[in-house]
């Protein structure tokens, strides 16, 4: 295709095959894509960054091509197909600070559940109430993987941190008021967190994290 050079190799060198970010393509470019990935063997294919506008016109191309598929409008995000079942070594943890981080917390476990992970949800539990969060500590103990979302101050990272023996991916979210400076606030508390075992990827990219994850996830034990 003249737009798109597709890496259909990937899933060979990453266990994982080339996944779609459809933020900046237009809908002829995204079906066309799906399709030739389709044609060329792939059972599923994950798209993500699809705002609901965007997704009724690629709708419409799905439609006439007989693609199916099911759309996640609060991660903004698309798989055709069927999910993987879940084949990781446990599940994985993902947590907010509060419920305006959830869309970024969707987007993690949309990229998780395709992937083949099992996820659980533990929404609203950021550090304004931390007992929320201690309720939740048996399930935060025993994943493998916790992925811990938050906006304002980012507090939500270290906390968790402090709590789990699994590795910590944190998030930070452009969540907050005027002086969060559209996510850095929170990014920066948490690259500096006093919790070892937290690493951090970039604002809002819950699908860096969720891919991360899953990676981690299917690491076998030597």
């Amino acid at each position: 295709m003249e737009y798109a050079n597709l890496d259909m190799d990937r899933r060979e060198r990453t266990g994982a095959p080339e996944i779609i970010y459809g933020a900046g393509k237009t809908p002829e470019q995204i079906i066309g894509i799906v399709k030739s990935m389709i044609s060329n063997g792939e059972e599923s294919v994950l798209v993500t960054r699809l705002d609901e506008d965007k997704y009724t016109e690629v709708l419409k191309g799905f439609t006439k091509n007989n693609i199916s598929h099911k759309y996640y409008e609060e991660a903004r995000a698309l798989v055709t197909g069927d999910m993987k079942a879940p084949d990781g070594i446990g599940y994985v943890a993902v947590v907010t600070g509060g419920t305006s981080d959830i869309p970024v917390a969707e987007e993690a476990c949309v990229t998780l559940e395709y992937l083949g992970n099992e996820v659980k949800r533990v929404y609203d539990v950021g550090v304004a109430g931390i007992h929320r969060l201690l309720k939740r500590e048996k399930v935060l103990k025993g994943a493998t993987v916790v992925i811990a979302i938050a906006g304002m101050e980012g507090a939500l990272a270290s906390v968790v941190g402090g709590l789990v023996k699994a590795p910590v991916i944190a998030v930070p979210t452009s969540v907050g008021y005027g002086a969060n400076f559209g996510g850095m606030s929170a990014l920066l508390s948490m690259l500096n967190s006093c919790a070892s075992g937290v690493s951090v990827v970039n604002i809002d990219n819950g699908f860096g994290a969720g891919y991360q994850a899953s990676m981690i996830n299917h690491v076998t034990k030597l």
